[in-house]
């Protein structure tokens, strides 16, 4: 294809003719990898003779093709250009890419960002050579263009990576400073001019972004740039070409220019300017900015901000007004720059920082044309960067640091304020100001709250100056109010009758005619209930509540609507009953809602997925409160059951471990599990061994849900083959190298249910149980991990002794198994209790594998039977004085629950040398087992009768072989079965 026939095909695919335009598509996509087509386009591209429509499709195609094909993904791809093409490409592109006009530079840009990241260095060493001269000679803007792409692709790298970095430092910024100090000092600059400064400033940032080159740490290399970025900070921005839009005044160049001023200086200040962040080596660099450059940066700072003063009217890009107001929030802990500030103090607090806290003409415009908009804005993360959240964040920084008398100085202005504009007529009253004054109020409620000057007044404030704008006609104001309200919901209020006005005015917000007053109203009913001190109070409007709610949460995705609802649902539990599936719908409603949304746009895809996992665990609230209600769950499963299908094993990447916890509801609260629910067991089984391997200790209990709930089930159903599938999960957890030992912790567990919980018909599967249990002991240093595994042998044992220990002996590891069993015995903890097996279950099931043990006495060496005895013994009673500890402990509790607070609990815990609480040794009492009800004191008692009566000879000899201990143990277990079964009869009798 000749160069001539090229431009036909690109205007062709420009045609308005649908035939033209798919056959020129189709001819550019035939030849697009022949020889040297990557150079006629860039030519076209270059080329003024063309139109720039024509030009615009040539650099578009030409972006594409260099983005899927420069670099393969993969090793099985094909190299698709030839050395010589990307030759060609490389020079051929830096000479076109400060001819070329800005919207097709961009484009260039792109294609420049992928085979830089691509081949520099090794594949392209000569492009640095090709900047440095460049930037001495006729082409500085494509120099310094190719420079900030070519700084960028190492802004994230870690330190072992920037390497390369610290060579472009050394060659070309000495050349950039030049270029720099003259742009600086020309009189009446072009917005050329602009241009270039903006890309040296963003190639200062991204070379200097994780660390500064030691080049730049040098302190006359670093004053000379110091004093041309303060230079640019001061020169007044020219007024000639500045647009009137203030939307496309922030993009306009000379205001770009003071954004990456402002940022490299920020950004400088707190990674480097802070003694206290600072390695030893840094600390040097770090005193000698403070002291030189601080205060000097601040005075320029203020000296912008004044722009944006009350009288002055002036014009400050957000970003640039954010970004100084996080550098006046780091002054404050600096004597110099504090200080500096203090001068000051009153015009940045009352004409700077509170008109930023104020409505204005864009929260009314939002107001008025999209209030969904204004919602997700004032509760979106995002907006963390705008000037009102820097201002408030000054403030409160500002009242920590200063104490009393800022924090006096600033109420004392709000309550000025107040007063005038409860003097005004309704006609001039300042809202937009009230708006403000109450976010101030709002924003100090935990300081004034803390203040003993002030502790006494609010509900005073509350009542005078913001409870009456719940009335307000103006609608941002009534939002104010409620937010400000649910503030300090939790103060003390001397008339209970201003909490209930207060509640009861929220409440009737939910149903006002602008949305953001029903959202906020319905965000400040959060703190309302949980401050409410009697919930009856609110039981005969619930219905009422909950409708609204979930009114609001139609309208509008935020997760404080979730968050109140799920509070509301957990504080008034004992009345969910009859909302509990309505709830579902429509927490069903929001969560498909949210996921659709984020399918359609990728940027809202964190936020949503957030919103999407606050909606399962609101639904999982439901659940969990009328989980006493098993007929409800029937009609609960058919609204939950897509969702749990999507999420348990989904397949859009969005990963929701929140569903867990209602498929565990789903399968413990019903009556039965249902069919339905049992189809999940596949899905769980796949999730299980895919993206929920470390979410196993939520799965372990919905497994044990299905097999001790419905154990036949489980052992007869072969379609599918639920033993088979479980099977295949632990066996590749128990042999997962990578997962850590605490998440395999749930595999064991689950083979000791089975054991458990099938006695006599999963003999099949207990040589592959015992086989991968010694196979990951083996590995395993976890000290809970390994109890957990020879808690297997012992249920094993417990399931089939004689079964076990044939295994055992056929894989040749009964010593080993045993020693090690001992050993873990033998181990004590500081109080000389067993360090290992120490809850009640763990010994309980040790008790029963070693009981087992000793029916097999005629198969076991003497020595072993009289060690496997003795540690029976001793366990029987560690498990008898746990038992009865507990039964005493909870005696305690109950006659001492209304007396001891949290603190005392906590102190006596400290006292007795309990630093925290430890789930090792919980007693485990919701596990499920079929051996619940198995007694281990008479298991052992008889299976030692039944060893008397077979082989009285060796239970004599063994009997012999006890010391006094363990014969004063022996006759305390047997006096104690004794008792135990003697209260059993009489309890018959009593029943009888």
């Amino acid at each position: 294809m000749y160069l001539p026939s090229l431009d036909v095909v690109l205007q062709g695919a420009l045609s308005p003719n649908h035939a033209e335009r798919k056959a020129a598509e189709e001819s550019l996509n035939k030849y697009q990898y022949t020889p040297k087509h990557l150079t006629r386009l860039l030519h076209i591209i270059g080329d003024r003779n063309y139109d720039l429509i024509l030009r615009q499709v040539a650099c578009i195609h030409f972006k594409n093709f260099i983005a899927e094909n420069w670099s393969p993904h993969g090793q099985e791809e094909q190299i698709k250009i030839s050395p010589n093409d990307k030759h060609l490409v490389k020079r051929s592109i830096l000479v076109f890419v400060e001819q070329v006009p800005t919207l097709l530079r961009v484009q260039l840009g792109e294609c420049l960002k992928t085979i830089i990241h691509a081949d520099y260095p090794e594949q392209w060493p000569s492009l640095l050579q090709w900047v440095t001269l460049n930037l001495q000679g006729q082409q500085v803007l494509g120099a310094l263009f190719v420079l900030q792409i070519l700084s960028r692709k190492y802004e994230f790298k870690s330190y072992e990576e920037r390497t390369p970095i610290h060579h472009v430092v050394e060659e070309t910024f000495p050349h950039l400073l030049s270029i720099l100090n003259r742009l600086v000092h020309i009189e009446n600059p072009s917005i050329k001019v602009a241009y270039s400064i903006k890309l040296i400033c963003k190639t200062y940032w991204f070379s200097m972004f994780m660390e500064i080159p030691n080049q730049l740490f040098d302190s006359n290399v670093f004053n000379d740039w110091i004093i041309l970025f303060l230079n640019i900070l001061e020169r007044p921005v020219p007024l000639e070409g500045q647009p009137a839009d203030p939307d496309l005044r922030k993009s306009w160049g000379w205001w770009k220019v003071k954004k990456w001023t402002v940022h490299i200086l920020h950004l400088v200040y707190t990674k480097y300017g802070d003694l206290k962040l600072q390695y030893p080596d840094n600390r040097a660099f770090a005193q000698h900015f403070e002291k030189k450059y601080a205060a000097k940066i601040l005075e320029c700072h203020l000296n912008l901000l004044n722009r944006i003063r009350v009288d002055n009217g002036g014009y400050l890009p957000e970003r640039v007004t954010y970004l100084i107001l996080q550098y006046l929030s780091n002054s404050i802990s600096k004597a110099a720059t504090y200080n500096l500030l203090q001068a000051r103090l009153d015009v940045v607090l009352f004409e700077i920082i509170f008109p930023l806290m104020c409505f204005n003409d864009n929260d009314q415009k939002l107001w008025e044309e999209d209030p969904h908009e204004y919602v997700r804005k004032g509760y979106d993360i995002i907006e963390d960067y705008s000037p009102r959240t820097a201002a408030l964040y000054f403030l409160s920084k500002l009242v920590k640091k200063s104490g009393k008398k800022i924090l006096q100085k600033v109420i004392l202005f709000i309550l000025e304020f107040f007063k005038r504009y409860k003097d005004a007529t309704i006609e001039i009253k300042p809202y937009r100001q009230k708006d403000g004054a109450l976010l101030v109020i709002g924003a100090l409620c935990d300081k004034l709250m803390q203040t003993e000057a002030y502790k006494s007044v609010l509900e005073q404030m509350l009542v005078q100056h913001v409870f009456p704008e719940f009335s307000s006609p103006v609608g941002h104001i009534r939002a104010k109010a409620a937010w400000v309200a649910g503030k300090y919901a939790h103060i003390y209020f001397s008339d209970p009758n201003n909490f209930c006005k207060a509640l009861q005015s929220v409440i009737a917000g939910m149903s006002d005619s602008e949305l953001p007053v029903r959202v906020d109203s319905v965000i400040s009913l959060c703190s309302f209930v949980k401050a409410c001190e009697d919930l009856d109070e609110m039981k005969p409007v619930l219905p009422q509540l909950l409708a609204e709610i979930l009114k609001v949460m139609n309208e509008v995705e935020n997760m404080d609507l979730v968050s109140t609802l799920e509070t509301i649902v957990r504080l008034c539990e004992e009345e969910m009953e009859p909302y509990a599936v309505g709830l579902c719908q429509n927490l069903v409603a929001a969560f498909w809602k949210c996921m659709n949304t984020a399918e359609e746009d990728d940027e809202a895809d964190d936020d949503r997925g957030t919103l999407a996992a606050g909606c399962l665990s609101a639904i999982s609230t439901v659940l969990e409160s009328v989980s006493t209600f098993p007929h409800l769950f029937a009609h609960i499963e058919p609204i939950l059951l897509p969702i749990m299908r999507q999420t348990v094993l989904p397949t859009n990447g969005q990963e929701f471990d929140e569903v867990f916890d209602i498929v565990l509801h789903m399968t413990f609260s019903p009556l039965t599990i249902s069919m339905d629910m049992w189809s999940l067991w596949p899905l769980l089984m796949e999730a299980s061994t895919g993206w929920a391997i470390e979410y196993l200790h939520d799965i372990h209990p919905i497994l044990e849900n299905y097999i001790c709930g419905n154990t036949v089930h489980y052992l007869t159903w072969k379609e599918p083959d639920y033993q088979q599938s479980l099977w295949c999960m632990l066996s590749k957890v128990m042999s997962e190298k990578n997962l850590q030992d605490e998440n395999t912790e749930p595999a064991p567990m689950l083979m000791s249910l089975v054991l458990q919980n099938c006695r006599g018909h999963v003999d099949h599967w207990v040589e592959s149980y015992i086989r991968i249990t010694i196979e990951r002991f083996h590995q395993t240093e976890s000290h809970n991990l390994k109890c957990l595994l020879m808690q297997v042998i012992a249920d094993a044992l417990y399931y089939n002794a004689s079964l076990t220990y044939d295994i055992l002996q056929k894989l040749g590891v009964t010593r080993e198994i045993f020693n090690h069993w001992f050993q873990l015995l033998q181990k004590a903890g500081n109080t000389g209790t067993y360090a290992t097996f120490r809850s009640k279950n763990d010994k309980r099931v040790c008790c029963l594998g070693l009981t087992s043990l000793l029916s097999l006495a005629d198969q076991l060496p003497e020595e072993v039977l009289g060690r496997v005895y003795k540690a029976t013994l001793d366990l029987l009673v560690a498990y008898k004085d746990q038992v009865a500890d507990k039964e005493e402990t909870e005696e305690d509790d109950d006659m001492s629950d209304d007396f001891q607070t949290d603190d005392e609990v906590d102190r006596s815990d400290k006292e007795m040398g309990v630093d925290d609480y430890d789930d090792d040794i919980s007693d485990d009492e919701d596990l499920k087992s079929s051996t619940d009800e198995v007694d281990p004191f008479v298991l052992f008692v008889d299976t030692m009768k039944v060893l008397q009566q077979s082989d009285a000879m060796r239970f004599e000899k063994l009997s012999q072989t006890l010391d006094l201990h363990y014969q004063a143990l022996t006759k305390g277990v047997a006096q104690h079965v004794d008792e135990k079964r003697a209260a059993i009869e009489k309890e018959k009798l009593q029943k009888a």
